[in-house]
Parts: structure tokens; C-alpha cells; sequence
């Protein structure tokens, strides 16, 4: 059987998703603008750790931070276009996990 060359771009790809937290951020984030505040109750997620991902999710061009200038600042975060884009690859992989990954509580018992 011939191995299959990896691309580039499907590695990177792949890097940048399987980077701890951003599919999950990503995830969180597809039903609109969030904030640090609800993103990290919601996930769980470091102050620190969150703080570091989002930067990274927003320098790959998956994210925007939006600065709204009141007292206190408001900062809220929303994915792009390129963030939106990935919307049916999380739903399918969020597909494919219903059917094929055990729930927690049930391995458990």
C-alpha cells in the first residue's frame, strides 16, 4: 500500500486545532460574541491558559477582540470567518462523538 504525503496545509491545519483548548474555545464561542469572563466559566479554562490561547486563536485569524471602551473595559471576543468556517467540522466531529465515545458517568459504574 503507497503512503500518502501529507500536506502542508492538512498539517497545519491539524496543529493549530489540536493545540489544547482551541477546538473547544472554538466550539464554545459558534453561537456569538463572548467574554473572558463567560468563556472561562464555560470551559473551565486558566485565566492565563485562556488568555494565551485566545491570543494565539486571534493571530491564526480565527478570532477578533473587540475593546469596548467603558467602565470597566469590555472586551469580548467573536470568531471569524475563518472561525466560523469550522463550524461543521466540530459538528461532525460532535456528531461522530455521540455515537462512538462512551459518556464518562457510564464508564464509571
Amino acid at each position: 500500500m503507497a503512503q500518502h504525503e501529507m500536506c502542508p496545509r492538512f498539517e497545519k491545519a491539524v496543529n493549530i486545532l489540536s493545540q489544547r483548548w482551541t477546538a473547544l474555545l472554538i466550539y464554545q464561542m459558534m453561537d456569538g460574541n463572548s467574554r473572558f469572563g463567560e468563556i472561562q466559566s464555560a470551559t473551565g479554562v486558566s485565566g492565563k491558559v485562556l488568555s494565551d490561547r485566545l491570543k494565539s486563536m486571534e493571530q491564526e485569524g480565527l478570532i477578533t477582540r473587540e475593546v469596548i471602551p467603558e467602565t470597566p473595559v469590555v472586551i469580548k471576543y467573536s470568531l471569524t470567518e475563518k472561525g466560523k468556517s469550522l463550524e461543521p467540522v466540530l459538528k461532525d466531529i460532535e456528531d461522530w462523538s455521540q455515537n462512538w465515545i462512551e459518556h464518562p458517568d457510564k464508564q464509571e459504574a
